[in-house]
């Protein structure tokens, strides 16, 4: 009996071994699936039509044909991309100095941006100005809009950051609006003053994901939105609140948890402009908005809750619906006659794919519009690296500089061959 008890005691770390052998083994196989590590690295996606302005582009913009490489260890999930630009921004961000101009709107609201100067000469020699939308709640300080204006002054742009109303926290509100999904006053206010300042300069649109909504829906309200602008670049937006509020709240790729996350955010922002927003004082308040709202507004989990009880009433819609419908890009794109670059990441965890079937149809249609899509990048990470620690510009950064200038290359050589015709067809 004891050599029998002596030869079996030896099989028990064996099996304890081959325990810990399938726990790794089940560990590192979770990490490849939620690292998305087996995943190819390729040039981006493009839909356009044959066009000459298409065919410039490509030969203009390594970028469009360039494999897009993320960092290897992470940067192939969609969620540590997103994550890291939401709890990070960029890393390494400078700190591009900027004069803060103040704007008092129709209603007393105040409107603020910052203009920063640009660094150097501009490629084609002339004065071109970026004006850049952020994305929900951010503004001109976020560190991913620093590391892209410091980069579009070195380019020589000039650079106009729009901070959505009642995004600083410094600065008061002073009407009781905030910014909205879809409203354009305070850009148009910002865009305004650069054309009336500036009369030379040109413009170059850029939008961030909801400001990605919010220039395109402006440029497409009217011509004369249009005018003296040479191109408009949106990056990872939804095109349509109403088809994405469906896609918000379920938990396939965690997008309710994110939508938790930026409702909480929200709910923060709003809170603190509570006595101007809220206040019995406040004769301006809009009827509808009421004290029940408030109760509502602690409860709430979900953006639509926030927009449904607070943020439509800013402007008088009578339903989330109607809101949404109204407040969105997709009526719009289609009346944008000037270049337009419309970017979305395939892994994008906030956009969900079908809405993507917008811009891909756009662009199918209209030779203006180019949709780029890479299978990488999250939610405005776009980060690039070697292996494990980004590098402070981004692809996306990059990608959208490389655009303006190549447009401001292509209409200068439109112009020289207009002003060459002209000087023909007068000798003859």
């Amino acid at each position: 009996l004891k050599m029998s008890a002596m030869l079996e005691t030896p099989e028990l770390p064996a099996v304890f071994d081959g325990v810990k052998l399938a726990a790794v083994a089940a560990v590192l196989y979770v990490i490849v699936r939620c690292l998305n590590l087996k995943s190819p690295t390729a040039p981006p996606e493009l839909i356009y039509q044959d066009s000459a302005l298409a065919r410039f582009l490509l030969k203009s913009c390594p970028l469009l044909t360039k494999e897009y490489i993320p960092p290897l260890i992470w940067g192939k999930s969609g969620h540590i991309q997103t994550a890291l630009y939401g709890k990070m921004g960029r890393v390494r961000s400078p700190h591009p100095y900027g004069l803060r101009k103040y704007l008092t709107m129709s209603d007393g609201a105040t409107a603020t941006f910052d203009l920063f100067d640009p660094q150097s000469e501009h490629c084609i020699g002339e004065d071109v100005t970026m004006v850049i939308c952020p994305g929900i709640a951010n503004h001109s300080e976020k560190q991913y809009i620093r590391t892209f204006v410091d980069y579009a002054q070195k380019n020589g742009y000039r650079c106009a950051v729009l901070n959505h109303l009642g995004a600083l926290p410094n600065i008061e509100l002073t009407s009781p609006r905030m910014f909205t999904y879809g409203c354009t006053w305070e850009f148009g206010a910002m865009v305004n003053y650069i054309k009336k300042t500036y009369p030379q300069t040109q413009l170059v649109v850029v939008g961030f994901s909801l400001g990605g909504n919010i220039v395109c829906k402006y440029l497409g309200e009217s011509q004369a939105n249009q005018e003296r602008v040479l191109c408009c670049v949106s990056v990872c937006q939804g095109y349509s609140a109403l088809r994405a509020q469906e896609t918000f709240m379920q938990w396939d790729q965690c997008r309710r948890f994110y939508n938790f996350l930026m409702a909480d955010n929200m709910k923060k922002i709003i809170l603190s402009h509570r006595q101007a927003l809220f206040g019995d004082n406040n004769m301006k308040k809009p009827q509808s908005l009421s004290d029940a709202d408030l109760s509502k507004l602690y409860t709430a989990t979900s953006l639509m809750q926030i927009d449904d009880n607070v943020m439509r009433k800013f402007h008088g819609y009578s339903s989330l619906k109607e809101y949404y419908e109204e407040e969105s890009c997709l009526h719009y794109l289609h009346r944008i006659c000037v270049p337009l670059l419309l970017v979305n990441a395939a892994d994008d965890p906030l956009v969900h794919e079908s809405l993507l079937s917008i811009p891909r149809a756009l662009s199918e249609k209209r030779e203006n519009v180019m949709h780029v899509l890479p299978l990488h990048g999250g939610h405005l990470g776009f980060f690039e690296g070697s292996v494990l620690f980004p590098e402070p510009l981004t692809w996306m950064d990059k990608l959208v500089v490389q655009y303006a200038n190549a447009i401001c290359q292509w209409e200068k050589t439109k112009s020289h061959c207009s002003d060459t015709e002209q000087a023909v067809s007068g000798q003859e």
